[in-house]
């Protein structure tokens, strides 16, 4: 397959079959929140498609959909983050990270036309994969579970949703990914990458072709990449592991099996204020290796309301406390499943999914709010030396165990009717036991291992259980030749039980640990929509035109990950006057999940020469769900509250020319007007007014260009992102400022070199310009003010360098 563009939506290839036409529209909302002050410290804490065989020269979207292929993929720095080449290739996308690869879950943002990864559906081979952020409390990320060189395509449906992709947390949208099949014939692929600070990737991949007349065929494959942090100590690892068996069954059927193996460790990279990342510049991080400072910056946090000296009117207390001596994440997880497609008669076809996906992790770093009990109490000395550890280590031990299964049927009916219906059943268990691990007098701990079970002094443990159920039905019209109509519906329940299992903060209070509140609080909530209408238009006309609609309902199921974490109904609750508990119980009684409706109309034009699209699409959201700090200056305390509606317009355009063989330019541009209609909020005893200001961390104006010319063997790939201001505070008194983006990227195939084929040497520039901006925004919004340290510097420029050859 090939594709017209890198950018452009192309022409439906006609020997796609029914179901593999499907329009799949995507969006995504803001995960900020608004919290109540309180003691911030740094233990890390969060936040289908099928094979498509078309012989013809070139691929395109269908509706509003954007496919991507494995020839475009290739045109980025091998092992690159699938979601960063989809931002880099759809309109209203926007990717962010840390790091040049992407990898970083804590620092990776993605959004899509106003929403965030969290509320976009995905799947692999229809496997539900979950939300994508930070931690796999409910699914996996698409990094870990597939190693992105074994990805044989992948869409990014802008719309209104798909009700075929399954998903609890879509409020728009769906990203697909499809794993690449084995082989026919025996063979393999070998590349090695080496790049900037130390980084290397090696990628290795053995198919074994058919094998015997039943048409058995599997492949194996195994990717490790390593690099040093750009700035700060440590570094970033990940391993991974592929396996894909295929067995056809007669002349009508298939059973596939894939499995997926994922190992993430990093040390993480600290997040700053504003004023942080201007006052201290680009190459801020945790103060490791410089044990001693750690020591005194935590005694100031902890046991001042100062700043150390030379830091007056530089840096605010806060910000001293957010200077930890490190932090880290380790994930491990793996993915499996067994899949079925067969031809139950001519017209009535059936696909089953059995998946199961286990994961743990271990997500920490320095405290500074907490004390090193064995020491005593922390002084501060005359020379600046502190005694005692005003500081230790706070590390949470989380696992999760997914089990799952999904059913379709499709039938052709008559008068070209195509109908389809399906159910999905999954329970997930999520276990989060957060301990505290003394540090040292004069010298800190190990931060990626030694931290088994049973160690260390526990704080709190949570647990919780969800079933999830959901249903569709969709018709697919034929009403004339290239005109179909789809008109269906969804249902979806998510009941989740859990919460604080034990909290031991008083306990650790009286061992001297200095502990503080931790909102205990547990109990059982649902989220259900009986009814979720989703239709759609798609029009083809003189050969090269299409227009479409898609309308739909999204509802998303509660977020739940720890009894601390903001964001969630069972998290950051309450103050020590106002226990979690009781303010669990009373939001119980008058939380409903979010809904959106979300609609789209667009136009759409292919020729050999030129291709263009146009979308125009509106959003109404409902019950929109925040953290949020009510009650009297007095009595303040943190609630999980529906702080009201919003409303999003939004419009992107995007053109393709390709004057002669070889050479594609492409150009989009993405406007959207997403506002808040809360007329009032109360927070820490004040209103305010949210209607009429922009969504936090989205940008209002995104550019993108992109130009790619091919000749014999000789590859030249440029795009240049611009992304507009975002807002960092409800009230949008604070920005961070807008920024332009390049990448560069050169290949050239040697061919057949004696037994190897396709020898292929790359190179690549990431961040090509070295733009100093703010990428990733994760976590809570602050009302006003830049009072939260939840910003990430993106990754300098990086050079890179690759060579693969298949066998």
């Amino acid at each position: 397959m090939a594709v017209a563009s890198a950018v452009s939506s192309g022409a439906e290839a006609a020997t796609k079959s029914h179901h593999t036409a499907k329009a799949r529209p995507a969006t995504s909302r803001s995960a900020a929140q608004a919290v109540s002050k309180s003691p911030r410290h740094h233990t890390v804490e969060g936040a289908d498609a099928e094979s498509i065989s078309v012989k013809v020269a070139r691929v395109r979207s269908h509706g509003p959909e954007i496919a991507v292929t494995r020839k475009v993929m290739d045109r980025f720095v091998e092992g690159t983050n699938p979601m960063q080449i989809l931002a880099m290739t759809t309109p209203g996308a926007n990717f962010t990270s840390t790091d040049a690869f992407g990898l970083d879950t804590y620092g990776n943002t993605f959004y899509v036309r106003g929403f965030t990864q969290m509320q976009i559906g995905a799947t692999l081979d229809g496997i539900p994969l979950g939300t994508q952020g930070f931690t796999n409390n409910n699914g996996v990320s698409i990094t870990q579970a597939i190693i992105q060189d074994d990805i044989g395509g992948m869409t990014m449906s802008q719309g209104a949703g798909a009700l075929d992709s399954f998903s609890a947390q879509n409020l728009g949208g769906a990203m697909t990914y499809t794993s690449s099949d084995p082989k026919d014939k025996a063979g393999g692929k070998v590349s090695q990458t080496f790049g900037s600070y130390n980084a290397y990737r090696t990628y290795v991949r053995a198919d074994s072709g058919i094998l015997n007349p039943t048409g058995t065929k599997f492949y194996a494959s195994f990717a490790r990449t390593d690099t040093d942090l750009w700035k700060g100590a440590g570094g970033q690892n990940e391993l991974q592991a592929d396996a894909k068996i295929v067995q056809p069954v007669g002349q009508h059927g298939k059973i596939t099996g894939f499995f997926g193996y994922g190992n993430f460790q990093q040390m993480n990279y600290l997040t700053l204020t504003k004023n942080m990342w201007r006052q201290m510049g680009r190459n801020t991080t945790y103060l490791k290796p410089d044990y001693e400072k750690a020591k005194q910056w935590a005694y100031y946090a902890q046991y001042t309301s100062n700043v150390p000296p030379g830091y007056e009117g530089k840096l605010s207390n806060d910000e001293i406390g957010d200077y930890a001596w490190d932090s880290s994440q380790v994930q491990r997880t793996y993915l499996s499943a067994v899949t079925g497609h067969f031809d139950l008669s001519e017209k009535i076809h059936s696909d089953t999914v059995a998946y199961g996906n286990v994961s743990s992790g271990l997500y920490g770093g320095t405290n500074n709010f907490v004390t090193s009990p064995s020491y005593g109490t922390p002084s501060l000395q005359a020379d600046g030396s502190v005694t005692g550890v005003p500081m230790a280590l706070g590390m949470s031990h989380a696992d999760m165990r997914r089990l799952g299964f999904t059913q379709k049927f499709s039938y052709e009916a008559p008068h070209n009717n195509y109908i389809e219906s399906g159910f999905w059943y999954e329970n997930n268990r999520w276990i989060y036991d957060s301990m505290l691990y003394e540090d040292g007098l004069t010298t800190g701990h190990n931060p990626l291992s030694g931290f088994k079970k049973g160690t260390g002094s526990t704080w709190y443990n949570d647990a919780y259980n969800s079933n999830t159920f959901q249903f569709f039905l969709q018709d697919r019209w034929k009403i004339m030749s290239g005109m179909t109509l789809l008109a269906g519906f969804k249902s979806l329940t998510q009941t989740t039980h859990g919460g604080t299992k034990a909290d031991y903060t008083d306990q650790l209070t009286a061992e001297g640990w200095n502990t503080y509140y931790r909102h205990a609080a547990s109990g059982t909530l649902a989220a259900s929509g009986a009814f979720l209408p989703h239709f759609n238009f798609d029009y083809h006309f003189l050969d090269h035109h299409e227009i479409y609609w898609d309308i739909a309902e999204n509802l998303r199921a509660y977020d739940y990950y720890s009894q601390t974490s903001s964001a969630t109904p069972w998290g950051g609750l309450g103050n020590s006057s106002q226990p979690a508990q009781s303010v669990f119980d009373a939001n119980k009684k008058v939380l409903k999940p979010e809904r959106t409706w979300n609609y789209i109309v667009g136009y759409r034009y292919d020729s050999r020469f030129f291709s263009g699209s146009a979308d125009f699409y509106h959003t109404d959201y409902y019950n929109r769900l925040a953290s949020i700090t009510e009650g009297s200056t007095a009595t303040a305390h943190s609630a999980y509250l529906n702080v009201g509606r919003e409303t999003m317009n939004g419009a992107d355009a995007i053109a393709t020319i390709r004057p002669f063989r070889g050479l594609e330019i492409t150009n989009s541009f993405s406007w959207n007007d997403a506002e808040y209609q809360t007329p009032s909020i109360n927070y820490s005893g004040k209103t305010y007014s949210l209607k009429g200001r922009h969504q936090v961390y989205y940008p209002k104006f995104m550019y993108k260009a992109n130009l790619n010319y091919t000749w014999h063997q000789a590859m030249f790939n440029f795009n240049v992102n611009y992304v507009g201001a975002r807002p960092i505070t409800y009230l949008n008194d604070q920005y961070v400022p807008s920024y332009w983006q390049a990448n560069l990227n050169l290949a050239y195939n040697f061919g057949k070199v004696g037994f190897a084929r396709n020898l292929e040497a790359t190179f690549g520039i990431t961040n090509l310009f070295d733009t100093n901006y703010i990428g990733g925004i994760y976590g809570a919004a602050s009302v006003s003010g830049d009072n939260n340290a939840n910003l990430f510097v993106a990754a300098p420029r990086q050079y890179f360098g690759s060579v693969s050859a298949e066998f």
